[in-house]
């Protein structure tokens, strides 16, 4: 009897779920069929397939709605785009049709937001929440949407030292507050570098925000790192926001906005679980229930999702080009492109993503490791977030039918810090980019958004 990798996806998941289907012995992502992707475009090649985006963001709009209504809360929901997840144009014009707002973190941020306004994309009524250190190329931006009449401009302070800066502009500007965090007990340190010490935060309203002639806090901001989840830490961490809101208000009436900073987990492995609709309603419960005990007015929440909103639209898919056994324990699967370029998290912070083949599931399987064509040890991948060890269809060189592979929901964060287009590790070129619609019937339309880098491309950059 064979045992098949098919087999084993049935016996270890619930299977197909969710953005995953299997039809005639090939996979499909969010419906679109992977091996035509691959005969009309070959490999390797990027996909971000636009309308999970929006689907994310309608999921979260609708579960705050929802909560909000059932606790009877009367502030506000404000979805934000953090673009530092993706920065491509087809992304962020994505995100805006669904009505989100936008969060920065640098100079250059700005730019991209005047783009968007000259494009007619955005209006001054997006909110934009300004993070991130303040050079003053970054002041003198947001002074420039300001001056444009973004009227739902706030400015992010990091630092107490950040306050001199805008109060010697002699310009009315409203600002928030970033706290520190502490962070989880396995970290290097223990508080975050970013934000303002929750101890030294009402003294710092009081003797200096709230004497300043130009300045109107708006906004308190806290973020945890690990992003929202369901852990002793996670809500402790939120208490400590919360707490701290209730007491900035009580002596500051103009403040609004709690903004929850962190994100939501996407799937990373097909066994995952997170119950959002719970976590929501604990989230707006919390406040609610504090902020009538405190007889305080309920906050606006804002919440800052970036890989949430982009993480699920992305893919990598690869050919293996060889079957190398080293051991007789270990097998390489050699793909045709470096890991460490295309999922540098992967290697950076082993961050897990969802593998998969495209192709051959009713071949019997065996366990692997997925290694990279540069020359560095650290270009391989091994294991899942559930630190399992990797089966993949066994493939033998002399099949006439390549093993394609891939690596799922990689849509967040992969492309900015691989520097995608630019100089890559061992010369080894960014792969070509297919970006995924669906047209007015509900039909896919894909399109190359751009071709493999090419060597001139990386020759005109270095001087050559």
């Amino acid at each position: 009897m064979k045992n098949t990798y098919s087999d084993l996806i049935d016996q270890t998941y619930y299977f197909p779920q969710e953005g995953f289907d299997i039809k005639d012995g090939y996979l499909y992502f969010h419906g679109v069929s992977l091996q035509h992707l691959i005969e009309e475009y070959g490999t390797p090649f990027k996909l971000s397939y636009l309308p999970k985006i929006g689907d994310q963001i309608k999921k979260a709009k609708n579960l705050f709605k929802k909560a909000m209504r059932s606790n009877s809360y009367k502030g506000d929901y404000y979805y934000c785009y953090c673009t530092k997840c993706c920065h491509f144009q087809h992304v962020i014009s994505e995100a805006i049709k669904h009505d989100v707002h936008l969060e920065t973190s640098s100079s250059f941020d700005i730019d991209l937001i005047l783009k968007l306004y000259e494009q007619g994309k955005i209006n001054t009524s997006t909110v934009l929440v300004h993070n991130g250190y303040k050079t003053e190329d970054y002041i003198r931006k947001i002074l420039k949407v300001n001056e444009l009449g973004f009227k739902n401009s706030i400015t992010i302070l990091d630092s107490m030292l950040e306050l001199k800066r805008f109060e010697a502009l002699d310009v009315k500007l409203k600002i928030g507050i970033r706290m520190a965090t502490d962070l989880q007990p396995k970290s290097d340190y223990y508080t975050s570098r970013l934000g303002i010490q929750p101890k030294e935060i009402l003294d710092f309203f009081k003797n200096h925000i709230a004497k300043s002639k130009n300045l109107e806090l708006k906004m308190l901001h806290f973020f945890v790192d690990s992003g929202i989840k369901d852990n002793f830490y996670y809500w402790g961490e939120f208490q400590k926001g919360l707490k701290m809101f209730v007491e900035l208000k009580k002596i500051c009436p103009e403040l609004r906005a709690l903004n929850l900073g962190g994100g939501f987990p996407i799937k990373n492995t097909l066994g995952f679980e997170y119950d959002y609709k719970y976590i929501v309603n604990e989230i707006v419960r919390n406040i609610k229930e504090t902020c009538e005990e405190e007889g305080i007015q309920e906050p606006d929440i804002f919440t800052e999702f970036g890989k949430y909103t982009v993480g699920e639209s992305g893919a990598v898919i690869f050919e293996v080009l060889e079957h190398k056994k080293q051991s007789d324990a270990e097998h390489w699967y050699i793909i045709n492109n470096s890991l460490m370029n295309t999922i540098p998290d992967a290697w950076s912070i082993l961050e897990k993503f969802i593998l998969l083949p495209v192709n051959k599931w009713n071949k019997e399987y065996q366990r692997v490791n997925i290694g990279g064509i540069s020359c560095d040890h650290s270009d391989y991948y091994n294991s899942d977030e559930l630190n399992q060890q990797i089966h993949l269809p066994i493939h033998d060189n002399n099949d006439k039918e390549p093993l394609y592979v891939g690596f799922f929901h990689t849509g967040a964060y992969q492309d900015a810090i691989s520097g995608y287009g630019g100089i890559k590790h061992c010369l080894i070129p960014s792969p070509k980019l297919i970006v995924i619609d669906r047209d007015k019937t509900g039909n896919f339309v894909s399109q190359v958004y751009r071709e493999e880098q090419q060597p001139e491309d990386m020759l005109r950059i270095l001087g050559y």
